[in-house]
């Protein structure tokens, strides 16, 4: 799965641009990445959003326990990639039937982040049990939302291309050319809402999510970590 949102939606990084500006590499634009997704991506589903964005997705080479599944409603566009776990009690959860799947569960539960304020961006994400990993444009209000579960069972990475666009995507390898070392995985456990402009851990939100440099011989230029709670001595 792709998407490519424009620097009026998502800030790139600033950890991307060191990392790219550190070990200069070739890229490509926001367009020649999408047209090369759509090339080499049989029956591949592809949505533009005015000029804010574009999702594309296909079922070619599909993990039968990851599938790719792809939903609008309300003006909300949605990528999810993977199986929850927990969809039964989320429908109850969320007053949705029984036939929504998880893509359209996540859309549900995003709209109730947006419409229920201030409820905590890490409740909702930290409700969806399984392998996951999803990215939601909220058309109506110019929002991005993006998450992956807890354990990183489904990839995703992040990249800026040539003309300063902020891509995702489930395979590091279609970035790369388009990034170069302007690249990184999307942390495990982690969301990203452009109306908070940062890198959240949905289990522990108050920790600080930085980023590590990368070895020049990696594929990414940076890794994204949480940093650990601090260690005080007890008092004697």
């Amino acid at each position: 799965m792709l998407g490519v949102f424009s620097s009026a939606i998502v800030t790139p990084p600033d950890e991307l641009v060191a990392a790219g500006s550190r070990t200069p590499s070739p890229k490509m634009t926001a367009t020649a990445l999408v047209d090369r997704f759509l090339e080499n991506s049989p029956s591949a589903v592809s949505v533009r959003m005015g000029d804010h964005g574009h999702l594309a997705y296909t079922h070619h080479h599909e993990s039968p326990l990851q599938p790719r599944s792809f939903a609008v409603k309300d003006e909300i566009f949605c990528l999810f990639e993977g199986m929850l776990e927990n969809l039964g009690s989320l429908r109850q959860q969320y007053g949705l039937s029984k036939s929504v799947n998880e893509v359209v569960l996540v859309i549900e539960a995003y709209k109730a982040l947006r419409d229920r304020a201030p409820y905590p961006p890490n409740r909702v994400v930290g409700h969806l049990v399984g392998n996951f990993a999803f990215v939601v444009f909220d058309n109506s209000t110019s929002t991005l939302f993006v998450a992956t579960d807890q354990h990183g069972k489904v990839p995703l990475f992040w990249g800026i291309t040539a003309d300063g666009l902020v891509a995702f995507a489930d395979d590091a390898e279609l970035l790369k050319g388009a990034c170069g070392k302007s690249l990184a995985p999307f942390p495990q456990g982690c969301f990203f809402l452009s109306a908070l402009g940062e890198l959240k851990c949905y289990e522990n939100p108050k920790n600080k999510v930085t980023a590590v440099p990368a070895d020049d011989e990696e594929i990414c230029g940076a890794t994204f970590k949480v940093e650990a709670e601090p260690v005080f001595a007890a008092m004697q």
